[in-house]
């Protein structure tokens, strides 16, 4: 019987010892920014995503990919240091796109699960003929 409650334990204490997450992680304050309606003419608008590297580790950014070609992504290029934060920004360019969208940008880091999904929506009012 001590033997098996003995086994458990360390089983138990392994478990949580590797359980703890090394390395990199990131944290998004949001994942989700919609501009609601803005005018065609009034041009590019720009959302910009920051997150905290809440990891022990740098966390890298290796690709941010946007969805269409109307979407222009910038993002932290240095590595993001443990505690520091980083940004990704998307300018969508409403020009000759009346109506509503709803885009996604895919950044990828060095993080345990390195693919992060951000969503820029919003409505375009057409400019007057």
């Amino acid at each position: 019987m001590k033997k098996i409650l003995l086994f458990v334990g360390i089983v138990t204490i392994s478990t949580l010892i590797f359980a703890q997450q090394s390395g990199p992680a990131i944290s998004w304050d949001k994942t989700v920014h919609d501009f609601g309606k803005f005018n065609e003419a009034d041009g590019k608008v720009v959302a910009t995503f920051e997150f905290v590297n809440t990891g022990n580790e740098p966390l890298y950014i290796t690709n941010v990919k946007a969805s269409c070609g109307c979407t222009s992504p910038e993002w932290s290029k240095e590595p993001v240091k443990p505690g520091e934060k980083g940004y990704v920004k998307a300018a969508y360019d409403p020009n000759k796109r009346p109506g509503k969208f709803n885009k996604s940008i895919t950044v990828t880091t060095n993080e345990f699960q390195p693919t992060s999904i951000l969503r820029i929506m919003g409505e375009v009012i057409p400019k007057e003929q």
